[in-house]
């Protein structure tokens, strides 16, 4: 990797995720993996998913991600979940729950496993299959009960949209039933298959601010015996979020096939050529290379960041983010009130709700496109435009 001299003052790695596969049973329409993931189908060996933590451990790295995809659909999984714990990292399971089956999860707490976060879709069994288009709420309620017999931290994730927000009072009493310790309300957030299906998914102004008060109602009833996280999504904000708490800083995802990310979303952004762990270690990736290193502290900033008060607090906001929205992945933020942008990205919160209101009127709605095999490959031959 030449051409980058190490930067000393760059701290090192805290949270590792390792995205193990992007194989999975649902096809959830908001789905952050690629669009294009059916393409490659090549995954990191046992081995050298080993070598990679043990890489990222000596670094600095102390927290420990098994994402996906669905990372239970790795034979191998209990073999890493025990060598991160031997490792002395504080180990995550993220999971939709199909395949956790009672040995399994009492395997992987012979082995250490720290956390699991189980997602659902809604608090209904006909929202939640509508939307992974499977049938598995019986299965994940099943697994939320298995979760709380063996002792860990109940923490669900609920991705919220247009389909299910006004749910949320129901989606929140299913989590009181289940004796969930932590909720994540999280609205989606327009990448990958988000973004394709943005015109669906995006809700009204009126429904994030009833979903909120209706958040807000049960915290105050719930006090410190459900803590409820309410992610509001950045099209209707007015500052931009810190994402990944700043381009290489914390995060480093390191995806099925080896490739080294600073966010989930990176391989959205065009001119890079990110490096993979099976031709670099990860102390060269995350010190030397351009990919890790092109939007670091604030050099690369054009205004109204570069001179901003709130630059680190928030970075400039999200560079995926500022790409898809204005096609220049140095911009500011649309979501930011002082972006040259922010007014476009109003009006495309206001046209998408337009067009799905005459669709209805004239029944002429496109059809949500789900993730699977044959619509990823669709995208990587091209047959499909990536932004409608």
């Amino acid at each position: 990797m030449t051409g980058h001299s190490e930067n000393a003052s760059v701290s090192p790695p805290l949270w590792l995720l390792a995205e193990l596969t992007y194989r999975c049973p649902l096809h959830c329409v908001f789905c952050y993996n690629p669009l294009n993931y059916a393409e490659n189908r090549h995954e990191l060996t046992t081995a050298q998913w080993i070598d990679v933590m043990r890489q990222a451990r000596k670094l600095g790295a102390a927290q420990l991600g098994f994402s996906g995809g669905e990372p239970l659909l790795r034979d191998d999984l209990e073999e890493l979940i025990g060598e991160g714990h031997l490792l002395g990292y504080y180990t995550n399971l993220i999971t939709s729950g199909v395949g956790l089956t009672e040995a399994r999860i009492a395997h992987m707490k012979e082995l250490g496993l720290d956390h699991i976060q189980l997602s659902f879709q809604d608090s209904t069994k006909e929202m939640n299959d509508f939307l992974t288009s499977t049938k598995t709420f019986d299965l994940k309620s099943r697994v939320a009960k298995l979760i709380k017999q063996y002792d860990y931290p109940m923490v669900l994730n609920v991705v919220l949209h247009r389909y299910n927000l006004d749910h949320v009072g129901r989606i929140i009493e299913m989590a009181i039933e289940m004796d969930v310790e932590y909720l994540e309300l999280a609205n989606t957030q327009y990448y990958g298959w988000g973004l394709i299906n943005r015109a669906h998914l995006l809700p009204t102004q009126e429904q994030l601010q009833r979903a909120e008060a209706i958040v807000n109602e049960y915290r105050a009833k719930a006090g410190n015996k459900l803590r409820i996280l309410f992610v509001v999504p950045d099209y209707f904000e007015e500052r931009p979020k810190a994402c990944m708490n700043g381009w290489g800083s914390v995060f480093l995802a390191v995806t099925a096939d080896g490739t080294a990310l600073p966010c989930h979303a990176a391989k959205s952004l065009p001119g890079f050529d990110f490096p993979n762990v099976t031709q670099h270690s990860v102390h060269d990736i995350w010190h030397n290379s351009d990919a890790f290193n092109r939007y670091r502290g604030d050099a690369w900033m054009k205004e109204p960041c570069q001179t901003c008060p709130e630059k680190k607090k928030d970075f400039g906001g999200c560079r995926c983010q500022a790409y898809a929205l204005t096609g220049d992945a140095t911009n500011a933020d649309p979501v930011c009130g002082k972006s040259a942008q922010h007014g476009a990205l109003k009006n495309i919160v206001l046209q998408a709700h337009a067009e799905q209101k005459n669709a209805v009127m004239k029944n002429e709605i496109q059809p949500m496109l789900f993730r699977t095999d044959a619509n990823s490959l669709r995208f990587a031959s091209g047959l499909v435009s990536p932004i409608k």
